[in-house]
């Protein structure tokens, strides 16, 4: 167990530009003393880092001299990652190792976010206790961090995410905001793929949970997903539902081979965790999947889907 980090002490984090970056910003800002960079300073909160650069990496954080290191950046399309090895391990693994030595001099603990995808999907769902056996470049370049920290320290946290939903129209781009474009085009029907069996995680579910697990002095590994295991049908349906656009856009069920053209990189059948270490120790506040999603359309998208709903 790590020190208790409690309000008002300092945490830098690093990879800030995207979906999750901006949910861990508006849920600690209020409590915690944050410096945030990226290599897109899209918000004004947002300073200039390549964390690939360790020498930069270092001097920011260490000038900065924080109470917890968040590394939160990574290639995550699967595409970008099948076609750019190096710059995937470079970017998802090397500066991972980059940050655990910054965090070791400073003494401080590590985050790093991981992943569903490093599993093969054999299984239904998986624990903490299963073994990854990841199929392609960004699930292989996680898991290798993932691998490094464990071997190379104690003295760390690594969260598991599911299926990301969050950051709306303008950092959202994921599945969800997928499903939203081609909604705002006027499409009258969706193809679905009816073989992905997932968890979705909301970013700012997932950065509350963090922040428990962070001032309960928490380390090592847990699942963090929304709660009750499902699919990306099942997600679809639920999302039009919540629309009320359920009888006015038609879903039609293909294989994962109708897009394979487009997403070519390899995905795991099933990428279900269940938050078993979280749920052990009684701290998982992670709400189920479809209240969270309610909450996100609401917040993110809800004045332009009164204009489609009443088409």
């Amino acid at each position: 167990m790590f020190e208790k980090v409690l309000p008002n002490k300092k945490i830098y984090i690093a990879g800030c530009g995207g979906m999750l970056g901006d949910a861990f910003y508006k849920e600690f800002k209020s409590e915690y003393n944050l410096k945030c960079s990226d290599i897109n300073t899209n918000e004004d909160w947002i300073s200039f880092l390549d964390f690939r650069d360790f020498k930069s990496y270092k001097n920011e954080v260490i000038e900065f001299s924080p109470d917890y290191l968040f590394h939160l950046g990574a290639y995550t399309d699967l595409e970008y990652c099948e076609k750019n090895h190096h710059d995937t391990y470079v970017t998802n693994t090397k500066s991972v190792e980059y940050a655990l030595t910054i965090a070791k001099e400073l003494n401080i603990p590590l985050l790093f976010i991981s992943t569903a995808g490093i599993f093969d999907g054999k299984k239904d769902v998986y624990d903490e206790s299963d073994m990854p056996n990841p199929m392609g470049h960004y699930a292989k370049s996680k898991f290798l961090a993932e691998k490094y920290l464990m071997e190379n320290s104690k003295h760390y946290l690594i969260c598991r995410a599911g299926w990301m939903m969050g950051g709306g129209p303008t950092k959202d781009k994921k599945f969800i905001y997928k499903l939203i474009k081609q909604i705002e085009n006027g499409v009258s029907e969706l193809n679905i793929v009816n073989d992905k069996l997932g968890t979705p995680t909301y970013t700012h579910d997932f950065a509350r949970n963090v922040k428990l697990l962070i001032q309960k002095g928490k380390s090592g590994l847990y699942n963090m997903v929304c709660q009750g295991v499902t699919s990306r049908l099942d997600v679809a349906h639920e999302l039009l539902k919540q629309l009320d656009l359920k009888n006015k856009i038609k879903i039609t069920e293909v294989s994962s081979d109708f897009f394979k053209k487009e997403f070519f990189a390899p995905r795991p059948p099933s990428e279900r965790l269940i938050n078993a270490r979280l749920e052990k120790e009684g701290l998982s506040i992670m709400r189920n999947w479809e209240d969270s999603l309610k909450e996100y359309i609401e917040i993110s998208y809800n004045e332009n889907f009164k204009l489609f709903s009443s088409k």
